[in-house]
């Protein structure tokens, strides 16, 4: 069973724009304009709670994921692209996934290599496979204890179109991506 995602464990500022509903659709969704205040004030210092900010690159990608979190596509492709690491091409692979552009997401995923939060989220994968009742998925999406992202948006797809009765568990599967990607770039941008 894999561990909660606890907006709080970040502070405050972060607590509150990670508050909520986080399964966003498959598509590019419909920006939430009540957040767009919030994150065009976003500020670094004040949303890490005064903690040394040991990777600034990392600190950017959870403004990029918090961006993709509220359904702004471009301005968090804005700066995952500006990011030149596995972690940034991840969130670029996310973004053109949902946009769609399969072909896009799919170069970015090659780009993002063997990334740590595969395993998790390979784990997490099953378990909802399993409690939904789409085994089969959960064999599609993975090997062992490995994660297929090129599979995943291939899923993504073919529910978007409506030719796979799995939309739910892509939204779930999708929503714990982030919250592992986003976890682990916090983590990374703190120095933990």
């Amino acid at each position: 069973m894999h561990q909660p995602f606890d907006p709080a464990a970040y502070g405050p500022v972060f607590a509150e724009l990670l508050a909520g509903d986080r399964c966003r659709a498959l598509g590019p969704g419909q920006p939430d304009r009540g957040a767009r205040d919030a994150l065009a004030g976003f500020n670094s210092q004040q949303a890490f709670g005064g903690q040394s900010i040991a990777e600034e690159d990392m600190a950017r990608l959870c403004e990029s994921g918090l961006w993709l979190l509220y359904d702004y596509l471009d301005e968090s492709h804005t700066i995952s692209q500006g990011v030149h690491n596995t972690s940034g091409s991840y969130w670029h692979a996310i973004m053109h996934r949902r946009e769609p552009d399969e072909s896009n997401s799919k170069y970015w995923f090659r780009r993002v290599g063997d990334h740590p939060v595969y395993v998790p989220l390979a784990l997490a994968a099953r378990e909802s496979a399993e409690r939904i009742g789409i085994s089969d998925a959960s064999a599609y999406l993975t090997s062992g204890s490995g994660w297929d992202p090129f599979a995943f948006v291939d899923l993504c797809s073919a529910a978007r179109r409506g030719h796979a009765p799995v939309e739910p568990l892509c939204r779930e599967i999708q929503q714990r991506e982030c919250e592992l990607l986003w976890d682990y770039c916090y983590r990374q941008a703190v120095g933990q």
